[in-house]
């Protein structure tokens, strides 16, 4: 998927992930520090955050594309090569969104589906899981900010007169 309706796939696809990955990033730091949001959003988290690591790909191939088709330009290159970071990011959230719920969900097994993998009792692992949620998702919308302020850069750099 190359253009929408004549447009570049690339610029449709990109406000999904600029909304999308700091939202599961948000909401995998909610879930990590806050019980009762764990509760109810750990589940729908891992479900957004795998959603996220399917578009990522789709999205910096759209914009690869996309930079073949235009001038050669270095603030264009620039932000291609910063896109293809995007995906560690991702990745990173969606694994731990995982964790997340996975935990959760052990924790809340009956007592005779008592097998468990993750230690969802023990307080080490909990402050070791939130202190990973809160590095990674910091590290991943300020990606997304680094990201986008370049997009932005090679879109309009010198487009717009001042009065």
């Amino acid at each position: 998927m190359q253009t929408v309706n004549g447009l570049p796939a690339h610029v449709l696809l990109v406000h999904a992930i600029v909304v999308l990955l700091p939202l599961a990033a948000a909401l995998l730091l909610l879930t990590a520090l806050w019980t009762p949001a764990r509760r109810r959003l750990a589940g729908p988290n891992a479900v957004l955050s795998v959603l996220v690591v399917v578009l990522v790909p789709v999205t910096t191939s759209a914009g690869e594309w996309l930079e073949h088709k235009l001038a050669p330009n270095p603030l264009i290159h620039r932000h291609a090569e910063l896109g293809d970071t995007a995906i560690y990011a991702a990745v990173a959230i969606a694994v731990l969104a995982v964790i997340v719920w996975w935990r959760q969900r052990e924790g809340n097994a009956t007592a005779s589906a008592r097998r468990t993998y993750l230690a969802p009792a023990s307080g080490a692992v909990t402050a070791v899981v939130t202190v990973l949620a809160l590095v990674v998702s910091g590290v991943a919308i300020y990606d997304v900010v680094r990201i986008g302020d370049s997009g932005a850069q090679a879109s309009w750099s010198g487009r717009i007169s001042t009065p």
